[in-house]
């Protein structure tokens, strides 16, 4: 939000200094990004005076001009402008200035005459877009007076950040309204005289009709006649032009001057463009098309609000007008629109079409119910005052959903408590009536209605918060809170515990977190062929790439991935900890939110210099990875499992712990890691933290003497069919009920050719806890291994 200084004072006298009002909005959340002074490039121009003009003797459409500037002598200045003439005061650059376009103002000779300055015109000074002559000011103007002085122009423009919870104070008067109560000033509302000139009556002309009362709870109009379409005048164009926004014309330029100033957006009609006399608020249909003032065709869709008059629409409700009715050097007679519309609606629609305005921006964020009659009666006093033509009488108004203040208790003792301060009864008051509030005494509680222009105050807190800021956060002693039990009797979150603890195990392992958003796209879903049912919609989403709440958090880390390798960043080894999203009914909020560990690998296995191997990495660096989660929350009791047919990995492992399936590892298809620029394999991981931790929570670390005695090995080469998997062998060898096997790893695997065997070589660890092994005791042992594995497996031994 711009805010003009010289317009805020003509809401309330602050006469203080532009950054003590800087650092005071900042101070209680309206924080001042940048201070701009609008019109820095007219700062060397002066008000000069023409004492005579007489014929160029070289050019027959030039003019010699000597120019009084309020110095001792009086330039001579070449001038073709044909409306300049003796007696005029003028816009003078004196020799050195530089113009807006560039052009720098020299001491130059035009056709044999010298000229020291340049008088200029609106379009030279982007004052305007006159350019048939020079800018013609005021008569009682002294020469040598600096230009920005004499026009009125603003000096200091407050570039002030508005957070979404204020829409009240995206207009002067809502922040005169914050400096009123800052500084203890009185706050000055515009005075309203509108004289209503005619017989007729604005409700016999409009009727006004509204289909969804909760996209539209008012919808009021004002008609104007005999109208004289022109550019509006100076200190309000350059008052337009101060806060950014373009003059367009008179009438125009009076709607975008009464939104700035109250806050609320208005539209005008070309009223002889609208067809009947009806004006029809209702949702347009699916698939319709409408073009809008941007002269762009837009296709709506059935939760778009159109404004409608007895054959068609004519505007895009809250967000912009329709190009059929626009105001046009021809208009004669205005249809002037004041409304109200529900923010969510105007938000979608902006949104999704990717058209935002200052009304939108508005509308959005919750417009002034109570508060839209002052601004249409204020606009079309304006237009009156001004000339634009003469107001009917009456409005034309239809409200089904009047606007209800709000009542909310107040506690002095609780405003101290929560604020650790001592503030008295009369200040309280004297902060909530300054806001707008107000007051009722009932039983030493203050009942408090809200004014309708704050719908951010809803609970007594929020009045707290309210004479906090005026009093100043910063200014608030700093208090530690009683401790009303020691920190021993506190209960621990053990879900963020553990959480916390995966994070340090990855962070460990060397592995590099990343955060997500928790939107992803559906057609990033259905790339994946992740199944549709139990997707989170997002009713308001950011984009059309972020409609849905994740289910996966493959999609976040794909594009991780993709970002990285754009960047030349081609050997990852990332981690996430999020939440899932999936439809539950029997859940309190309709959704079951799931902790997971994503794990993604991806390129070298090692750093890409000597003296290290240069090999990427594969399927068990990954499942070492899980391998190593699992031992290091519990006990290594899992197994992995291959699924087939899966709809993005390839192959699939299950891992299965305690007899529970716990996640997914495998390598993602080539086909869809491809459409993420990966040129090599990418390996990832899914697992439900949430099971996990569950499994894990009784696992108690215990201790273990060291062995005193030494180990026997023996190798053991079995020989298989290829469809036999390594993890059933082990199943036999572990649960073979031997006592003095301690530990069993594969130290090989061999593939014949042109057979349809394979060959594993285990390597078994034998040791007694309390004396050594004799070879006999172990060779005995090792046969009734060979023996089970003959008896429960289709296997040999060469």
């Amino acid at each position: 939000m711009l805010l003009s200084l010289s317009w805020l004072r003509e809401f309330t006298p602050y006469k203080g200094s532009i950054d003590e009002l800087s650092h005071r909005l900042t101070m209680v959340g309206l924080e001042v990004e940048e201070i701009i002074r609008p019109f820095p490039h007219l700062s060397p121009l002066v008000v000069g005076r023409v004492i005579e003009k007489r014929q160029h003797p070289g050019a027959d459409k030039l003019s010699l001009c000597s120019v009084n500037v309020g110095g001792p002598d009086s330039l001579n200045i070449v001038c073709g402008a044909p409306n300049v003439e003796a007696g005029q005061n003028v816009a003078v650059a004196l020799e050195g200035t530089k113009l807006p376009g560039g052009q720098e103002i020299r001491k130059t000779r035009i056709r044999g005459e010298t000229s020291q300055g340049m008088i200029c015109s609106e379009t030279e000074l982007e004052l305007g877009q006159d350019s048939a002559g020079i800018m013609v000011l005021n008569d009682g103007i002294k020469p040598g007076t600096g230009l920005s002085y004499a026009l009125g122009l603003e000096e200091f423009v407050l570039d002030i950040g508005v957070t979404p919870n204020r829409p009240d104070c995206l207009s002067v008067l809502g922040l005169a309204r914050e400096v009123a109560a800052l500084f203890d000033l009185p706050l000055n509302m515009p005075v309203l005289n509108l004289y209503e000139d005619g017989d007729r009556d604005c409700t016999d002309e409009v009727q006004i009709e509204i289909e969804d009362p909760a996209g539209c709870p008012l919808y009021q109009a004002r008609i104007i006649s005999g109208c004289h379409i022109r550019p509006g005048p100076a200190w309000m164009r350059h008052r337009l032009m101060a806060v950014g926004v373009r003059p367009i014309n008179n009438i125009v330029d009076v709607t975008n001057y009464i939104m700035l100033e109250l806050g609320h957006p208005l539209h005008a009609f070309d009223r002889t463009l609208l067809e009947g006399d009806w004006i029809r608020v209702a949702r347009a249909h699916s698939g319709s098309r409408f073009t809008t003032l941007d002269n762009q065709e837009r296709e709506l869709n059935d939760r778009d609000l159109l404004i409608r008059d007895t054959r068609k629409p004519v505007a895009l409700a809250g967000v912009m007008g329709g190009a059929n009715t626009e105001i046009n050097d021809r208009s004669s007679e205005v249809l002037l629109e004041c409304a109200v519309f529900n923010p969510l609606n105007i938000r979608q629609t902006a949104r999704r079409l990717g058209l935002h305005s200052e009304s939108s921006f508005r509308f959005e964020r919750g417009v002034d119910q109570a508060g839209a009659p002052f601004a249409l009666d204020r606009a079309a006093q304006l237009m009156s005052e001004l000339g634009c033509g003469r107001v009917y009488k009456g409005v034309a108004k239809s409200e089904p959903r009047p606007c209800k203040p709000l009542q909310v208790g107040f506690r002095r003792e609780r405003a101290n408590s929560l604020l650790a301060l001592d503030v008295d009864q009369e200040y309280c008051r004297r902060v909530l009536t300054s806001l707008g509030c107000q007051i009722q005494e009932e039983s030493g509680t203050m009942q408090v209605t809200v004014p309708t222009y704050r719908p951010d105050i809803t609970r007594e807190v929020d009045l707290i918060e309210e004479i906090g800021r005026v009093y100043g956060l910063d200014k608030t002693p700093e208090h530690l809170p009683k401790v009303q039990k020691s920190l021993e009797q506190g209960e621990a979150d053990h879900e963020y515990e553990f959480l916390d603890s995966i994070k340090q195990w990855a962070r460990g392992l060397g592995l590099q977190e990343t955060i997500n958003y928790s939107f992803v796209g559906m057609t990033d879903l259905d790339f994946l062929g992740i199944p549709l049912e139990g997707r989170v919609r997002v009713f308001n989403p950011l984009s059309e790439e972020q409609d849905v709440m994740r289910s996966h958090l493959l999609p976040g880390l794909l594009y991780t991935l993709k970002h990285n390798l754009g960047q030349g960043n081609t050997r990852l080894r990332l981690f996430e900890t999020a939440r899932s999203f999936v439809q539950d009914q029997t859940s309190e909020t309709g959704v079951r939110e799931n902790n997971r560990l994503a794990l993604m690998l991806y390129g070298r296995r090692h750093r890409g210099h000597w003296p290290y191997p240069q090999d990427d990495v594969d399927f068990y660096d990954l499942k070492g990875l899980v391998e190593n989660l699992l031992q290091s929350f519990g006990s290594f009791e899992g197994h992995f499992v291959l699924q087939e047919n899966h709809s993005y990995l390839e192959p699939a492992v299950r891992c299965v712990y305690h007899r529970k399936e716990i996640g997914l590892l495998g390598r993602v298809r080539p086909e869809q890691s491809r459409v993420y620029k990966a040129r090599k394999d990418i390996w990832f991981a899914d697992l439900d933290l949430d099971k996990l931790h569950e499994l894990c929570s009784g696992v108690k670390p215990q201790f273990q003497a060291l062995p005193r005695f030494p180990v026997v090995k023996r190798d053991m080469t079995v020989v298989a069919p290829l469809e036999l998997g390594y993890q059933q062998v082990l199943e036999v060898v572990e649960n073979a009920g031997v006592a003095i096997l301690e530990d069993v790893s594969l130290v090989d695997m061999y593939l014949p050719q042109e057979q349809q065997e394979k060959k594993f070589t285990l390597r078994l660890t034998y040791r007694h806890p309390d004396r050594t092994l004799k070879d006999s005791e172990v060779d005995r042992e090792q046969q009734k291994m060979v023996d089970l594995l003959l008896k429960k497996l289709p296997v040999g031994f060469p």
